[in-house]
This record gives structure tokens, sequence and C-alpha cells, in this order.
């Protein structure tokens, strides 16, 4: 039997394949807005010798470097770039490259894509969002709360800006209060949100933070 020869269609196919899995190994697969992403990890412990495996366990995966996902980004949003020449206006297209940017890791890109979906549909909530979140992790808190307050002023109970908001807030600029605020009312207007244990949570933990603070 022959070998069977690829088409440019398939080998684009499978490289997409690989480039995909190349990114979301590194960051996972993004759902929502990413509101994953505005939680500090724990660290975890550390030992002279590094992390111990335990028997028969397999060896961490190696995780991409920035340029690789930045190469993977690149090449997995070329096609979408390139229906731009003939869709220049299209913010769905500019938001789904400026997520794709963001999953990657490339904030920069992400923000200047977000920038342009947004100048054509000005008052999406989402998409604001994102780009505030972006400005987070670019550590510009500022930016991130004004592209979160646009984004409450356009839709003032928009969860996910009501959460992000309040983890800067909190985060980067140990304002308490203002993380409360936030969080109080995504609680109170968004009863069945899914993240909402972890919301209570939060807010019980700042409490107990001011209490201790009061206390001294």
């Amino acid at each position: 039997m022959s070998e069977m020869s690829q088409t440019p269609n398939q080998q684009w196919t499978m490289n997409k394949a690989v480039l995909l899995a190349l990114v979301f190994l590194a960051v996972g697969v993004a759902g929502g807005w990413f509101l994953r992403d505005m939680q500090k990890p724990e660290a975890a412990p550390a030992t002279a010798a590094g992390p111990a495996l335990q028997p028969g366990a397999a060896a961490p995966a190696a995780q991409p470097t920035a340029a690789e996902l930045k190469q993977a980004a690149d090449a997995l949003a070329a096609p979408m770039i390139a229906q731009l020449k003939t869709s220049p206006n299209n913010a769905d297209l500019l938001t789904n490259i400026g997520n794709l940017y963001y999953d990657a890791k490339q904030y920069s890109a992400a923000v200047d894509y977000y920038g342009q979906a947004l100048k054509i549909k000005p008052t999406v909530a989402g998409v604001r969002t994102n780009m505030g979140t972006a400005y987070w992790f670019m550590g510009d808190a500022d930016r991130a709360l004004a592209e979160f307050n646009q984004a409450l002023k356009d839709s003032p109970n928009y969860p996910n800006a009501l959460y992000n908001r309040g983890m800067v807030r909190w985060q980067g600029k140990s304002d308490g209060d203002g993380a409360l605020a936030d969080w109080n009312k995504l609680l109170a207007t968004a009863p069945q949100y899914e993240g909402r244990g972890q919301v209570e949570q939060m807010v019980a933990e700042v409490k107990q933070h001011q209490a201790g603070g009061k206390a001294k």
C-alpha cells in the first residue's frame, strides 16, 4: 500500500493542532472571560532538590517558553489576520484574534486587537473587561481599573467586570472596601453566578483581613 500524501489543508490542520496543544498546555483552554487568570496561584512548597515525584509518577511536562507561545499564537492568528484585509471592521474577528493572543499570554498584542474591536463596538462589556484584565497582567492596575469602570458604565451589573475590578482593587490597590462593594454587588445581582462560592470565600477573607487590621 502506498503512503497517502497530505494535502496543504491537511498539513495545516495538523500544524494547527500541534500549535493549539502547545498554547493550551501552558495556559489551559480559556473559558468565559478568563476569570481564573485573575487569581494568584498558591506557591508550591519548594525543596533544595526540587519537587519530589511519587514512585511511578511521570515527570512534569516542559512548559513552552514565551517565544514559543508567541510563535504559536502568530501562526494561529495569521489566517484570521489575513481575513481582516477583506473585513477590516469585523469586530468579532478582531476580538477572536485578541482572545488568541491573550490565551498565549501576549497581552500587548491582545490589547491592540481588543482596542480595534472596541473602536467599532465600544460598549461590549466582555471585550472591555478582557482588555482591562490584559492591562492588569501587563502591570498597569490603573488602566485596568479604567477599563473595568467603563465596562460597568456600559453594563452596570456585568458580573465578570465586577469580579475582576474587585480583584484589582484588592490585589493592586489594597482597597478592601472597594473589593467588597464590587463582590457584594455581584452576589446580589447575579445569584446564579458560577463562581459564587469563590466570591463568597474572598469576601470572607477580606473581612477577616480587615478585622485583623482593626484589632491591632
